[in-house]
């Protein structure tokens, strides 16, 4: 670590506060089910998630190294790029978090890394076919997969358990959900956590510490996961909220089939080395479990506003990384000029987050509808439900009421 700039270690702690971001963002993947469930109580439900994703970013190095030298082309990359890269990133799992829609951190990242590269060298320094192969395709199956998967899951548990006592198989199934939800917090720590350690080796390459296409060095594995661990401890609150209660309303036995089949998707695709989302493949086997159960719903108004958001992901953060990409080409004010503007940005959604607090007391709490720019403008671009659009046209116009007259003396 003797080599290493004070350009290059902003960059570094950058990394590591996109890392604690997605700890607490990505929360929900891993404990909505068994906090709405009630199988764990919320404080115990992250602090388990939180030790079990430390430990699985030891597991692998192999997202890492998708991240690190197969995304962009590491001769174009330099730490003014990455730096850029993950203020996009940043913004954006804030400004999702402070209107509880669970969107992927994952793609943020790789949208705010594409959105500076090509910002600085052009699209000529992204490699196309691995942002095809191992990023979108993902990202389409991931839900769909995990989805069909939870569904049959969650009707096969109903069919096995259906001459059984009802309260004696609900005790059973939120057991086997703690076991499935430290599964998933295992998951998210062999692949998300490993986003960090290869955004930061990519730097380390950019700065001419380490050699192209080496692995994530020791010091990189630890600081990736304690810090992804730290923001899992706080607990996303916000998200929790959206995935546990806002999406469908779910029994332990749909909580169990959903979290198993979505640690299952998980855990494949980071031993092929796919950055998968692990928010898609949750979301998915929520929505999948929600459909399971005879009289299920999925609230597809709420699945709507995600969905935007989802699409909106990687542009979003391409553009922000793209603007901060142009300023920091600049020289040092433009860095320090990006540092301020993101600093400030946190700063300023953190007190707005203030005007609506929700924790660990209150996150089962019946969700409200979110307000707030972000979530005018998604709702804007949203068509409403058809179910919605229906019972609209067929309710009965009120009838006028006249305001009463002022007295007259």
């Amino acid at each position: 670590m003797e080599h290493i700039t004070l350009l290059l270690a902003i960059v570094i702690v950058t990394a590591l506060v996109f890392d604690f971001t997605n700890g607490f963002h990505d929360t929900a993947n891993a404990m909505a089910t068994t906090i709405s469930t009630g199988a764990l109580k919320p404080k115990t439900a992250v602090a388990m998630s939180a030790v079990l994703n430390l430990v699985g970013a030891f597991l692998s190095v192999e997202v890492a190294k998708t991240i690190s030298s197969g995304l962009v082309d590491e001769s174009g990359i330099t730490p003014e790029v990455i730096f850029a890269a993950l203020v996009g990133a940043i913004l954006w799992n804030l400004l999702t978090w402070l209107v509880g829609l669970p969107s992927s951190s994952s793609h943020a990242l790789m949208g705010g890394l594409i959105g500076a590269t090509v910002a600085s060298v052009g699209f000529g320094g992204v490699n196309g076919g691995v942002v095809v192969t191992k990023v979108l395709i993902p990202a389409v199956a991931a839900p769909l997969v995990a989805g069909l998967a939870a569904m049959l899951a969650a009707r096969l548990t109903y069919k096995i358990g259906k001459n059984t006592d009802p309260k004696a198989t609900a005790k059973g199934y939120r057991a086997g959900q703690i076991a499935s939800a430290g599964l998933v917090s295992l998951a998210h720590g062999t692949n998300d956590a490993q986003k960090t350690m290869g955004i930061i080796t990519l730097a380390l390459v950019a700065g001419n510490v380490v050699a192209p296409g080496s692995n994530p060095p020791m010091w990189v594995i630890v600081s990736a996961g304690v810090a992804i661990a730290l923001g899992t401890y706080l607990g996303g609150w916000r998200i929790i909220r959206t995935m546990g209660k806002g999406l469908t309303d779910l029994q332990p036995q749909q909580g169990f089939a959903a979290q198993t089949s979505a640690a299952s998707v998980i855990l494949a695709s980071s031993n092929l080395g796919f950055s998968l989302s692990t928010t898609h493949s949750c979301s998915g086997a929520v929505m999948g479990a929600g459909l399971g159960r005879k009289g299920g719903v999925v609230r597809w108004s709420t699945a709507t506003r995600m969905f935007v958001a989802w699409g909106l992901t990687l542009p979003a953060a391409g553009l922000v990384a793209a603007a901060s990409e142009y300023v920091t080409k600049q020289g040092d004010w433009g860095v320090a000029a990006v540092a301020v503007f993101l600093v400030a940005s946190c700063v300023a959604i953190w007190f707005i987050s203030r005007r609506q607090v929700v924790d660990h007391t209150n996150v089962n709490d019946v969700e409200e509808e979110p307000a707030g720019v972000v979530t005018t403008a998604i709702a804007a671009v949203t068509p409403p439900p058809v179910g919605d659009l229906k019972a609209t046209i067929a309710a009965p116009a009120e009838p006028e009421t006249e305001s009463p007259r002022p007295a007259t003396v």
